[in-house]
């Protein structure tokens, strides 16, 4: 249902006629991110500060309209899609760096502004912003916070919670709040904590405080190749087991090394069966000590072909195919469908095996490319859209693929959010009381449910997800 036209007479007065869109045609733009569903919003908002977004929410809440905070539209679980119509509050125009304060180590900046960018201008500091997504040439760090991303080196470094300081925020009555600050312990209700990662269910957010780490002076990157994906796994097993614990340490599969080699030419073996991306960081004399030790434990587990990134622009090269992975498979199919389900280590050979029989029993090439070192899976199934009967096929694999990950013991999330696509299965890992306690936060901060809903709680208005499955986990329909 479009907008009444008084209402976007209002919001063109408190941004500027120019930055409200309602055209039709423009705002299938915006119908999407980077997830399979797709759903166009009544319009397009695009406020310049805190101020605007304020008064925008408000005009909202006075209205009763969903109201879906929206980055660079990246992520990966239908966070950002209005799948109720309303406002996307797209922020991408708040993208100054407000400040870098060296001594501190903290940068103080807007929401649009895009991950890499921050490190790239924090450099001029020798500092650098850790949480570093695949897509952080493109994600916003606005978008970070909501979801709570992470990526490879935050299997050393932490997730974006472990980097937020504090943030401004802009709840759904429009009123606006600083939380937390710049202490390391957070006195009192952790609110902060709360809103990171709350996938913007809760707030807008127009602000964020991070911290910046200083440059290590030494980096040591190794590429290590594996006749199998569960060698590999195995090697993954061991580092961790002798106490390394790497900067980054990621696998990607052969179907994915080969897709990555044959875009790239980043001298990835495309007989292995599956390769590791080590790295680590630190003092020289540090770097040099941990390389050697897993050197020796991949050699111990099969590991071959063993080669070390030996200058800047190499490392570059190895780190541009491990980010550009999922683009480069486009060469074997236009579409994915990627999951982020997290298990123990020490189960990655199970799920990985789970994972490649759930594909070949549904007839779909799956590509594995993921944060090993922390068990957070990216199982990418690879589909055509224009094949419209092909998608409950991939929809199923994807739910068999998590209930999988949930029979080992494992988490629905790791870094990608639940989002849309993983909101009907919350009931698999939290009970009636654990939802009940999230909604009574969600109350009480959006009284009204304008905030970006139908995301992250099972939706009585979608349909249900499908309860058979070749795995054995026993769901209870009653939940939803």
């Amino acid at each position: 249902m479009a907008l009444a036209q008084s209402v976007l007479e209002e919001l063109r007065r408190v941004v500027g006629k120019e930055h409200v869109i309602d055209s039709s045609n423009d705002l299938r733009i915006f119908e999407r991110d980077a997830s399979i569903e797709g759903s166009a919003p009544d319009a397009v908002v695009l406020p310049a500060n805190a101020a605007e977004v304020s008064a925008v929410i408000k005009i909202a809440s006075k209205n009763r309209i969903p109201v879906v905070p929206r980055g660079a539209g990246t992520g990966l679980s239908g966070g950002a899609v209005t799948i109720r119509g309303g406002i996307a509050l797209q922020v991408t125009r708040m993208r100054k760096i407000l400040e870098i304060d060296p001594v501190a180590q903290t940068a103080l900046v807007e929401p649009g502004v895009v991950n890499q960018e921050l490190s790239l201008v924090a450099a001029a500091q020798r500092l650098f912003y850790a949480p570093d997504p695949s897509s952080q040439k493109a994600c916003t760090l606005g978008g970070n916070a909501a979801e709570n991303s992470g990526g490879p080196h935050c299997l050393y470094y932490g997730v974006t919670t472990n980097h937020v300081l504090g943030m401004e925020v802009v709840l759904a009555d429009g009123s606006v709040h600083w939380v937390s600050g710049d202490a390391p312990d957070r006195i009192g209700l952790d609110l902060c904590g709360v809103l990171v990662g709350s996938e913007g269910t809760l707030c807008a957010i127009t602000k964020i405080k991070v911290r910046l780490l200083r440059t290590p002076p030494s980096v040591a990157t190794l590429l290590a190749a594996f006749p199998t994906i569960d060698a590999a796994s195995q090697a993954v097993s061991a580092v961790i087991g002798h106490g390394i614990v790497p900067a980054a340490l990621e696998m990607m599969d052969s179907v994915t090394v080969g897709a990555v080699e044959a875009h790239y030419h980043a001298g990835y073996p495309t007989d292995a069966g599956a390769v590791l991306l080590v790295e680590v960081d630190g003092i020289a004399e540090s770097t040099l000590e941990l390389m050697n030790a897993i050197r020796h434990v991949l050699a111990e587990n099969h590991g071959y072909a063993m080669r070390e990134a030996q200058t800047p622009a190499e490392r570059d090269l190895l780190w541009a195919g491990r980010k550009g992975a999922i683009g480069a498979l486009g060469r074997i199919k236009p579409n994915y469908y990627l999951h982020d389900g997290v298990v123990p280590r020490s189960r990655l050979p199970q799920i990985l095996s789970a994972v490649g029989e759930i594909g070949v029993h549904y007839k779909l090439p799956v590509a594995n490319v993921f944060h090993a070192g922390d068990g957070n899976l990216h199982p990418n199934i690879l589909f055509d859209l224009r094949d419209r009967d092909v998608l409950p096929q991939v929809e199923s694999a994807g739910e068999e693929m998590l209930r999988a990950v949930v029979e080992l013991g494992g988490a629905l999330s790791g870094e990608h959010g639940i989002g849309l696509e993983k909101s009907a299965f919350m009931p698999w890992v939290f009970s009636h009381d654990d939802l009940d306690a999230m909604r009574l936060v969600k109350n009480a901060l959006d009284a009204h449910g304008i905030m970006n809903p139908g995301k992250i709680f099972p939706d009585p208005e979608r349909k249900m997800p499908h309860l058979a499955g070749r795995t054995g986990l026993a769901i209870e329909a009653k939940w939803w």
